[in-house]
């Protein structure tokens, strides 16, 4: 697989970037996302319908660690680590592996940086994991992606009868044949002989 590079150098901006980009991933997941006004709380998006709401902190990372293995992640705000409560979710965005890390805010409480995409890290688990947003919000999993796949990829059977739906034009066109054809045989008058049957 390619490396994604990053192409937003300000980091602020990068970080606008990488919230806009996680409100799309949830929206694809069947994850109702918005953006609160202002930024002056310590989570960036709400996620969840009426009633089941969680606040997510978004987060990216560039950085390779020291040795190599892995990279490193910012879990605090400006150097100054987040007090337990400050939000329900970290979302972490690996760019240039293109990675999503959904942690829960007790994992990361107390810490600065976390290492991700290490093989030996105790957060591997915590990669992809979607299913945690929609356990907390209370939504399916089935994904966006799956049923736009499913809308877009209809059985042969499901083509074939949508052709002859009532709201094709073929459908329509068979509709009014069958209804003259009934008119005629049910009302005493029968359809005009062909030329063969003469």
């Amino acid at each position: 697989m390619k490396k994604r590079k990053a192409k937003i150098a300000d980091k602020k901006k990068r970080g606008e970037w990488v919230e806009l980009k996680f409100m799309a991933e949830a929206a694809e997941r069947n994850l109702p996302a918005c953006k609160p006004f202002g930024d002056s709380e310590n989570f960036d998006v709400v996620v969840g319908r009426t009633g089941k709401f969680v606040a997510v902190q978004v987060k990216c990372t560039v950085f390779r660690s020291k040795n190599g293995e892995g990279y490193m992640c910012s879990v605090c705000s400006s150097n100054n680590i987040y007090k337990a409560g400050a939000f329900d979710f970290l979302v972490g965005y690996v760019v240039p592996e293109d990675a999503w890390y959904i942690l829960p805010a007790k994992e990361i409480e107390g810490m600065r940086s976390v290492s991700l995409m290490t093989p030996t890290s105790k957060y591997e688990g915590y990669r992809e994991a979607w299913h945690l947003l929609h356990a907390a919000v209370g939504t399916g999993v089935e994904t966006a992606r799956e049923q736009a796949a499913a809308v877009s990829e209809p059985s042969v059977a499901e083509e074939a009868a949508s052709q002859f739906s009532p709201f094709s034009a073929f459908g329509r066109m068979e509709k009014a044949m069958k209804e003259i054809q009934d008119r005629l045989t049910g009302g005493g008058l029968r359809p005009p002989k062909s030329r063969d049957e003469g």
